[in-house]
C-alpha cells in the first residue's frame, strides 16, 4: 500500500486564471499584482489566443489578487483556481527547480485546463509518496496540461487515483502508467542530454 504524503505546512497558496484574450489577460496581470504581495510563477499567452497566470504567495494575499483579478478579468474568464496549502513541491516545480531524476514507475496524467492539471498535481502529490518530474501547462499543446510523477509503482498508482479523482471527469484527458520505464525518459522528458 502506498505511504501517504504528509500534507504540506504553512500558508502558501496557488492561484491559476485563464483569460479568453491575451489583451485582457495583460491587464489582468497588472491588476493581480497591484492589488497585494504575490509571485506571479506562469504569464502567458497559449493557444487559441487566450492567457494564463499563475501566481503563489501568503493564502490572504493570494485570494485578494484573484479576486482583482476575477473582477478585471470581468466575462473574459474561462476558469480559475484557488489553491490554499498547496504542496511544496508543486510550487518548486513551477518555480523552475531542478525536478529529480525517474526513479522506479511512471505515471502521467493528462488534463484539458491549466486549473485541472494543477488541481490534479496537488491532489496526487498530497496522496502519495511520489516526487514531480514534469509539469506542463498548455502551452504549445492546445490549452492542455499534464503532470508526470516517478516512485514505486504502488505509489504512483495511489498518485494517478488521487490526480484523477481530484478532477472532475470532463476535465480529463488521459492517465498512463510506465511500470519500468527505460533509463531514458529522462532524456525524453527533456531534462538530461542523450548518452
Amino acid at each position: 500500500m502506498a505511504k501517504k504524503r504528509a500534507q504540506p505546512e504553512g500558508p502558501p497558496a496557488l492561484a491559476v486564471i485563464e483569460v479568453g484574450s491575451i489583451a485582457r489577460g495583460l491587464t489582468t496581470v497588472d491588476a493581480l499584482v497591484k492589488r497585494a504581495e504575490v509571485r506571479l510563477l506562469a504569464a502567458d499567452p497559449v493557444t487559441p489566443g487566450k492567457y494564463i497566470i499563475v501566481f503563489g504567495g501568503p493564502e490572504e494575499e493570494v485570494r485578494e489578487s484573484l479576486d482583482a483579478a476575477l473582477e478585471g478579468a470581468g466575462p473574459d474568464v474561462v476558469d480559475s483556481l484557488y489553491l490554499p496549502f498547496v504542496h511544496r513541491e508543486l510550487l518548486s516545480a513551477l518555480d523552475g527547480l531542478e525536478p529529480p531524476p525517474v526513479r522506479g514507475s511512471l505515471g502521467t496524467l493528462e488534463y484539458r485546463s491549466v486549473a485541472a492539471t494543477v488541481l490534479g498535481a496537488d491532489a496526487a502529490l498530497k496522496a502519495a509518496a511520489v516526487s514531480l518530474v514534469a509539469i506542463h501547462l498548455a502551452r504549445g499543446i492546445g490549452g492542455r496540461g499534464y503532470v508526470v510523477f516517478t516512485g514505486s509503482q504502488d505509489s504512483v498508482e495511489a498518485a494517478l487515483e488521487a490526480g484523477e479523482g481530484a478532477v472532475e471527469l470532463e476535465q480529463r484527458f488521459a492517465r498512463e502508467l510506465i511500470a519500468r520505464p527505460h533509463p531514458d525518459m529522462d532524456w525524453a522528458l527533456g531534462r538530461l542530454t542523450r548518452r
